[in-house]
Formats: C-alpha cells, sequence, structure tokens
C-alpha cells in the first residue's frame, strides 16, 4: 500500500522541542513520535535553522510555507516574459511559433523560455477585461464556431482544356524542387471583392494579387503581373481549384511560362498549403470585410509579414529566408553554366 504523510501537529511539536532541548537524538524522538528519522531531521532542518527549535515558530512557519506557490509562474501579466510574447501574438504570431522562437534564442536559459500550451493557458485562464479580449484576438482561431463547408452539388461550368492534379509530376508532389504553386481567391464582404492568394509549395513563400473584380480578364492580368515578378526559374506550375475564374488558364500560361493543374471538386486538401495560407490571411483581411481597400503595396507588405513569420514545417526557418536560398543557388547553377 502507498505510504501516506501527514504533517506534524503542534502537540508533535512540542514533544520535539522538549526533546530537543533534553539534547534526544533525531532517532530517539522518531520513535518517540512513531516517526521516520527523515521526517523528525527534516522538521528540525526547516524549522530550526542556526537557533534552538521552537515549536509555536516552526509551526507557524509551515503554515506559511502551505499557501505558498511553489513557484512564481512564468507568465503573470507584470513579467518581462509576458510582454515579449505579447509582441510577439500581437504580430500575430502563433504560440507554438513564439515559443520556438524563444528557445531557440536562448536554448540553455529555461526562465527565458515557455511551451506554447504554458502560452494558451496564460491567454484563456487571464481574468476577463480588455487585456484577454486583445490576446484571443491576435491567435488564429479567436472564433470558435465552425460552419462547415458546403457538399452540395458543384454548379461550376467546365473548364475547358483543364489537366488533372493526377497527372502532375512526382516531382511537385515531393515539394523538394521550388517554382510549383498552389492558388485561389480569398472573397469580401458579399463576394463583391477578392484578393489572390499564391503559395510556393517547398518554401511555403505568399504572393498576393490585387483583383479589381473576380472576372476572368482581371484574375489573369493581376496573377501574370505578380507571378512575371519572380525569377523565370521559379515558375513552374501553379494548381487551382476549378472555380470559373480560371477560364483564361492557357493565357496566363502563355504569358508566364507556369502549366496550370486543377484539383477535384471539393477537395481541399489537394492544395492544403494555399488553404493554410489563406486561414492565416484572415488575421489580416477578416471575413465580411471590403477587400477593394487594399493596394498592390498594402497586399506585398501583408505577404511580407508572412513570409517573415517561422515555420515549423521550415525547420522554424522563414519562408523569406528560404526562398532567397532557392534563388541564390538557382543564380549560382546558372553562372556556372553561362
Amino acid at each position: 500500500m502507498p505510504r501516506i504523510y501527514f504533517h506534524l501537529t503542534t502537540q508533535e511539536r512540542a514533544v520535539v522541542m522538549t526533546m530537543r532541548d533534553d539534547q534526544c537524538s533525531v532517532r530517539t524522538i522518531a520513535k518517540r513520535l512513531g516517526r521516520s528519522p527523515s521526517s523528525i531531521s527534516r522538521e528540525i532542518r526547516r524549522n530550526a535553522g542556526l537557533g534552538a527549535y521552537d515549536a509555536n515558530l516552526a509551526h507557524l512557519q509551515s503554515a506559511a510555507r502551505r499557501v505558498m506557490p511553489r513557484r512564481t509562474p512564468k507568465m503573470e501579466s507584470g513579467s518581462v516574459l509576458f510582454q515579449v510574447v505579447r509582441h510577439y501574438l500581437n504580430r500575430l504570431w502563433s504560440p507554438q511559433q513564439i515559443s520556438n522562437i524563444l528557445k531557440a534564442m536562448w536554448p540553455t536559459e529555461t526562465d527565458k523560455t515557455v511551451s506554447h500550451e504554458t502560452i494558451y493557458n496564460a491567454i484563456y485562464l487571464h481574468p476577463r477585461g480588455e487585456l484577454k479580449r486583445e490576446l484571443i484576438a491576435c491567435l488564429r482561431h479567436h472564433n470558435q464556431v465552425r460552419k462547415p463547408r458546403s457538399r452540395g452539388t458543384d454548379r461550376r461550368g467546365q473548364i475547358k482544356d483543364m489537366q488533372s492534379i493526377h497527372i502532375r509530376s512526382p516531382e511537385i508532389e515531393d515539394r523538394v524542387i521550388p517554382g510549383h504553386w498552389e492558388g485561389d481567391l480569398i472573397k469580401g464582404e458579399g463576394n463583391r471583392s477578392s484578393v489572390g492568394t499564391l503559395v510556393e509549395r517547398t518554401t511555403r513563400f505568399v504572393v498576393l494579387a490585387r483583383m479589381e473584380n473576380a472576372g476572368t480578364k482581371s484574375v489573369v492580368d493581376s496573377f501574370s503581373a505578380v507571378l512575371n515578378r519572380e525569377p523565370e526559374a521559379l515558375r513552374k506550375s501553379m494548381t487551382y481549384d476549378q472555380g470559373r475564374e480560371m477560364h483564361g488558364h492557357k493565357i496566363l500560361t502563355e504569358r508566364t511560362g507556369v502549366q496550370i493543374y486543377f484539383a477535384d471538386p471539393h477537395s481541399p486538401w489537394q492544395r492544403g498549403s494555399n488553404e493554410n495560407t489563406n486561414g492565416l490571411l484572415r488575421q489580416y483581411m477578416p471575413k465580411g470585410s471590403d477587400l477593394s481597400i487594399y493596394s498592390q503595396e498594402e497586399l506585398d507588405a501583408i505577404a511580407l509579414s508572412l513570409n517573415t513569420r517561422p515555420r515549423q514545417t521550415l525547420g522554424w526557418k522563414t519562408p523569406l529566408a528560404v526562398y532567397t536560398e532557392h534563388m541564390i543557388r538557382l543564380q549560382l547553377q546558372a553562372d556556372s553554366i553561362h
């Protein structure tokens, strides 16, 4: 059976004090009280210090220790660590990103690091008030109510001469060679405004395109403009859903050299990187807002913010750093060939 330990009572401490005054040994006192010698030794060490053991003082000290916390919480609202975490939350970093970047910055100083679970607890266990609302608003899924995607009949028109995702080359699936993108539109209030989103599959590098509207011409023109800003070696393919705005996919390929592949209907997991990025973008451009107010320069700034956030899938490197590494490598290869 497991041992059950009871703290010494006031009467037992009085016996310890009396027998200590009579120069009795620890083992003698323990035998008299029916306690283990280690319990008596620990009691004297904790409450006597360098002076004589006093039963009343020992009882007061024991009671004070029982109400004291075992350790000070790392994420107290007034602590430096809390302010650092709050700073990164306001930059829309996830708790897991914050936790890992702190560990990378101070790998041996545990007082300066914190787990992502502790960050979540500090946010949700925080007393009600403006600060708690601010912290929850920084989280990606601050709205816990999720609506299932429609599984109704596909009413979109068939796109002529489209190439299925199932005939893509293995190099695209493996995410080893950069230059293969996933694309989509995110819609604003009443579907009256749109922003084009592109994600490079290997590096998770994000590019945003301002759209005049969701028509075929606007989509082709906008995607062509932002894709042609990227190096030619990093413009190989793009995987898109079967939205009607992609009826001009052949024109887009002619202008950019990017081969377009189409995912199956109602299969967002086939463009997982893009779907995940669209969720992240809603932190900057909430659902139901007017997306036409953003200029291309403002969209580029939002993309830069995402591209400079560390990602777990990249070993906590940023998409911009990994994308730049590939650009430099491709340039060195081209120079060596010439």
